[in-house]
């Protein structure tokens, strides 16, 4: 055995991300791994065993490694961990507020609150309109179960069995009606249940006298709080998944039948403080019509399962909502984050009419996906996907795209210790350009720093990462990792319709610093020359398009980025959810100068960021002269609907009085008043 006494560095210890950076690096060996903190001891290779030591900043960490791999398994933990886990040797900015608090967004800019209406976070996007129905998970009492010791044992893995059956079906439902995506959020469930620490914690209580039963709860209990605490808004809200499977175990340890909801015969909008994801989809999805959630975040994954199944939902409402009348009307608006209360038979009615416009255009936009996007006075849009995986871009394609807009390769170097190699990129690149046949395919480089740390790229500590070595910036420092991935699209190119665009670029220099790598790898590998261009993300990058058009062969206008650059706020912050508004019109005031300097020197331009699929910015992107929208598969059929249904020659004038607005909600209102677009 050899061990290592070591201090943690990073600035909020060993929290989600280095946590989960550390377990997948020791899963790599043989040898058994375990960490001491104090007298806390746990397994180097469960996530949640080692989230539960609770080191902090300075905490001292004892490793113990055995086995036949065991000295450089230990030189790669202290090389990992004195790197900073992927974070460097980390000061971290203050993190958001989590998401799965509840938090009531304020009112967009300044307007005062309508009496009858709680704001929310939009989660998942349309309207409802119906009765609410109070769901409330029915709790087990323990209170009379109390096995034996040695039955309580094998009853537990009888139920854990079982557990692993209902995940796996509910991961091939959900696979066989085409969400693919969602379906891995059952498949992540079953490997919680394959977490050695979980079942080793179990025992041990077992062994302690206590019943399988409540040895269980409790062990789930305890690491679901330790989950919950973290800093991490995405990762800890992996808490409610943790309760999630620990509900179904108990349900089968007491033979309990799995919980189904007992809906009214109506339709109904679902309030709850809290759910789960098999909560949400135990739902009969004919008597739902949207959800209304206090607890969780846009991120939960209960709110991406409403997303997949078409259902508006709303998250981080005020408790409030918890008291209204069971049966009494509300207006459920996913898009705008809002329920209202006791609403006005005008205000019913206008929801009505909308809601009825709005599904009534998705039905028709299914039908025609793939018709081209040409307004009605016969100008062309594409209409491109966003990706990040060979399956979405199949979707993509199934669902009418012209292209894919964005790939994002980041997929290919996350969740793991060492970098792809130029053969496994390659394959990846090649499989999606085979795929999409002729269609342009646009390749976005390497994209992360900020929220994104890769653990075997070293990084100094930067207070904020976000404004640090990011996107083509931590590219250009690493030549080796940047020549590869650039050697395996080109090569990867040769077989279909590839694009290179470089995320993050602020000057020309940075662009001319990449061009010339470019070259020199065309050249060595014999290639013609291949259509680069870059993301507009910052707002020097947009002001200065008239200048980089001169050499970039076309932009791309990341708006999630953009927004968050020009406006100052976090985009991740679920306080400032509703004031996170791309039609911001300093924001347009940017995508208009990045439009005419492109089109100035002949370049055309795209949109690749959340704006290109909201319904209020198409027509006035398109009034800009915006030549292309790339957006997130789903959005790609009621897109395209929507543009041919438009003038552009009406839209221009439209576009221009939006450029002269004060607020994102005067924009809005302009473009409702103008189109009856909500």
């Amino acid at each position: 055995m050899m061990r290592l006494e070591i201090t943690i560095h990073n600035e909020t210890g060993l929290h989600a991300r280095p946590a989960k950076t550390l377990v997948n690096l020791v899963k790599k060996y043989r040898s058994d791994v375990a960490i001491w903190h104090g007298e806390k001891k746990a397994n180097a290779k469960s996530l949640i065993s080692v989230l539960t030591l609770g080191a902090s900043k300075g905490s001292q960490l004892k490793f113990e490694v055995s086995g036949e791999d065991e000295e450089s398994a230990l030189a790669e933990i202290e090389a990992a961990i004195r790197s900073g886990l992927g974070e460097g040797a980390m000061v971290a900015a203050s993190p958001a507020p989590r998401a799965t608090e509840p938090v009531t967004a304020p009112v967009a800019d300044g307007q005062p609150a309508r009496a009858n209406v709680l704001r929310g976070v939009g989660a998942a996007p349309g309207l409802a309109i119906g009765p609410v129905f109070h769901y409330q998970r029915q709790e087990i009492s323990l209170d009379d179960v109390s096995d034996g010791l040695v039955i309580g044992w094998e009853r537990l893995q009888d139920a854990l069995a079982s557990a692993r059956e209902q995940l796996d079906a509910l991961n091939q439902q959900m696979i066989a009606r085409g969400l693919q995506a969602e379906a891995a959020i059952f498949d992540a469930h079953r490997g919680l249940l394959d977490d050695p620490e979980l079942t080793d914690a179990v025992q041990a209580r077992i062994q302690r006298g206590q019943d399988a039963l409540k040895a269980w709860k409790e062990t789930i209990e305890d690491s679901a709080m330790i989950v919950a605490a973290l800093r991490d808004p995405i990762l800890s809200a992996r808490a409610d998944d943790l309760r999630d499977v620990g509900r179904r175990v108990v349900r089968l340890l007491v033979g309990v039948e799995e919980e189904q909801a007992t809906l009214p015969d109506k339709p109904v909008v679902i309030v709850a403080r809290e759910l789960s994801p098999s909560d949400t989809v135990s739902f009969h999805q004919d008597h739902v019509l949207g959800f209304c959630i206090v607890n969780g975040g846009p991120t939960s994954h209960s709110a991406i399962l409403a997303r997949a199944l078409g259902l508006p939902a709303i998250v981080s409402v005020d408790e409030s909502v918890l008291k209204l009348e069971r049966d009494s009307v509300v207006i459920l608006d996913g898009g705008a984050g809002t329920v209202t209360f006791n609403p006005t038979p005008e205000e019913v009615q206008s929801a009505t009419r909308q809601r009825e416009q709005w599904l009534g255009q998705r039905h028709i936009a299914l039908e025609q996906a793939t018709a081209p996007a040409i307004t009605a006075d016969g100008r062309h849009v594409d209409v491109v996907g966003n990706a990040g995986s060979l399956a979405d871009a199949e979707k993509a394609l199934s669902m009418g795209a012209a292209g894919i807009g964005l790939l994002r390769t980041e997929f290919l170097f996350l969740e793991r210790t060492t970098a792809p190699t130029e053969a496994e990129q390659f394959d990846v690149y090649r499989a999606i350009a085979d795929a999409m046949g002729n269609l342009p395919v646009i390749v976005r480089t390497l994209d992360v720093g900020g929220d994104k740390p890769l653990p075997y790229i070293q990084m100094q500590p930067e207070e904020n990462p976000f404004l640090g070595e990011r996107g083509i910036r931590l590219c250009l420092n690493r030549p080796a990792l940047f020549r590869e991935q650039l050697r395996a699209i080109l090569r990867a190119g040769a077989r279909g319709n590839l694009r290179i665009m470089f995320p993050m670029v602020g000057d020309i220099e940075e662009f001319r610093q990449a061009r010339r790598m470019l070259d020199e790898l065309q050249t060595e590998l014999n290639i013609p020359p291949v259509t680069t261009g870059i993301m507009i993300e910052v707002p020097s990058a947009a002001l200065m398009a008239d200048v980089l058009a001169r050499e970039v062969g076309f932009f791309s206008i990341g708006t999630n980025d953009l927004t968050q650059y020009t406006l100052a706020m976090d985009r991740a912050h679920p306080a400032l959810a509703s004031k996170q508004d791309g039609l911001h019109p300093a924001v347009l005031r940017l995508i208009a100068k990045t439009i005419d300097g492109a089109h100035k020197h002949g370049k055309w331009v795209g949109i690749c960021g959340e704006l290109g699929s909201d319904p209020a910015a198409v027509p006035i992107l398109i009034g800009l002269g915006i030549d292309e929208l790339s957006v997130n598969v789903p959005s790609i059929p009621l897109v395209k609907a929507q543009i041919r249904g438009l003038k552009a020659s009406e839209l221009q004038g439209l576009a221009q009085q939006a450029l002269d607005c004060s607020t994102a909600r005067e924009v809005r209102e302009l473009v409702k008043r103008t189109l009856s677009v909500s």
